[in-house]
């Protein structure tokens, strides 16, 4: 009988998948060499997410870590660009499995070197002297007149007859 319920007994379940994209922000899109970029989401509102890890990119000089927390499962963070050049991708990991992807770019010619990679110059045919390193300047020191040169500054006692 009880066989006879089930077959006639359809259970439904339903699942709500995730939104496909992650809602979060890299600001700013744009950012001089070495600037600072500023990562947000909110967890509760809008398709953003819980992240599971930090934000990663050869754009960045180092994975931005997400620092501040706040209502609405907001999640935020701020780290530094690289200083070269170009267009980057940038991802971090959800709990729920997705992963935020971002594009920004790095100001500059991409072509042209930085200043740390660009080559030395060569030998020059007007050779010249290396500047000397600046010297400190040096402060004469300043004894204030008063004691020493008169006996201690004590009171003078006067006699007279």
């Amino acid at each position: 009988m009880l066989n006879a319920f089930l077959a006639g007994t359809v259970l439904l379940t339903t699942t709500l998948a995730p939104p496909a994209d992650v809602s979060w922000g890299l600001t700013p899109s744009e950012v001089e060499p070495g600037g600072t970029l500023h990562a947000s989401t909110y967890a509760a509102q809008g398709g953003g997410c819980s992240p599971a890890g930090p934000v990663t990119s050869p754009g960045l000089a180092a994975p931005l870590r997400w620092t501040e927390g706040g209502n609405w499962g907001h999640a935020a963070g701020t780290g530094k660009a690289t200083t070269r050049p170009g267009t980057y991708t940038a991802t971090f990991p959800c709990m729920d499995g997705r992963v935020g992807t971002a594009v920004f770019t790095v100001l500059g010619d991409p072509a042209s070197p930085s200043p740390s990679t660009s080559p030395s110059p060569g030998p020059s045919s007007h050779p010249h002297s290396p500047r000397p390193a600046p010297q400190p300047d040096r402060q004469v020191t300043v004894r204030p007149v008063g004691a020493p040169q008169t006996g201690g500054g004590g009171t003078a006692t006067v006699s007279v007859e």
